[in-house]
C-alpha cells in the first residue's frame, strides 16, 4: 500500500533512535481493534501488538504491550509489576497520559515517559506490528528493536 502517512510522534521517536520500521496504513474501524488491523494487513492477530494504558492503585500510568489475540490478567500484571492492583484507564485518561487517541496509542513517543511492560512471548515472534501513533496506522518492527527502543520490563500476564 503506497498511501502516504505523515510523521507522528511515534515515527519521529523511532527515527531519532535509528530503529528500522515499515509503515502499514489500513482502513480503521471504530472498536475493530487488532482483529480488524490483522485482517486488513493480512497478518496473524497474534503478531499485532496492542498498547494498553493501565493505572496502578495510586493512579500512576503504565503501558502494557500484549498480543492482539490475548487479554491481560490485571491481577498477574499487578503482581509482577509490584503493585497492589492495576486496571485499564478510561479512554480520556489514557489520552491525557500518552497524548494519543485510544485506537492510535503507540508506546513510542508518548507525551511523558511511562513504564512499559512487555508480554515476554512477543520476543519469540520474527516480526510484530504495533501502533504507529494514529488510528489506522501500524509499524512493522523486529521485537529486538522494540526492546532496544523501550527497555520494557518483561512479564507473563497473558490470558487466552
Amino acid at each position: 500500500m503506497s498511501k502516504h502517512v505523515p510523521a507522528t510522534p511515534a515515527t519521529q521517536f523511532l527515527k531519532a533512535r535509528q530503529i528500522p520500521f515499515t509503515s502499514h496504513p489500513y482502513a480503521y474501524e471504530e472498536h475493530g481493534g487488532t482483529r480488524v488491523s490483522a485482517r486488513e494487513l493480512k497478518v496473524d492477530e497474534h503478531a499485532v501488538v496492542k498498547t494498553l494504558v493501565f493505572e496502578d492503585e495510586n493512579g500512576k500510568p503504565l503501558l502494557v504491550l500484549m498480543h492482539g489475540d490475548r487479554k491481560v490478567s490485571a491481577k498477574e500484571l499487578a503482581r509482577q509489576a509490584g503493585c497492589k492492583k492495576v486496571e485499564p484507564c478510561k479512554p480520556e485518561v489514557a489520552n491525557r497520559h500518552t497524548g494519543f487517541l485510544v485506537g492510535g496509542t503507540s508506546p513510542f513517543g508518548t507525551k511523558k515517559a511511562l513504564p512499559v511492560y512487555l508480554e515476554k512471548s512477543i520476543l519469540d515472534l520474527p516480526q510484530i506490528y504495533i501502533n504507529g501513533g494514529r488510528r489506522g496506522y501500524l509499524v512493522g518492527i523486529q521485537p529486538t528493536d522494540l526492546q532496544r527502543a523501550l527497555d520494557p520490563r518483561l512479564v507473563e500476564a497473558a490470558l487466552l
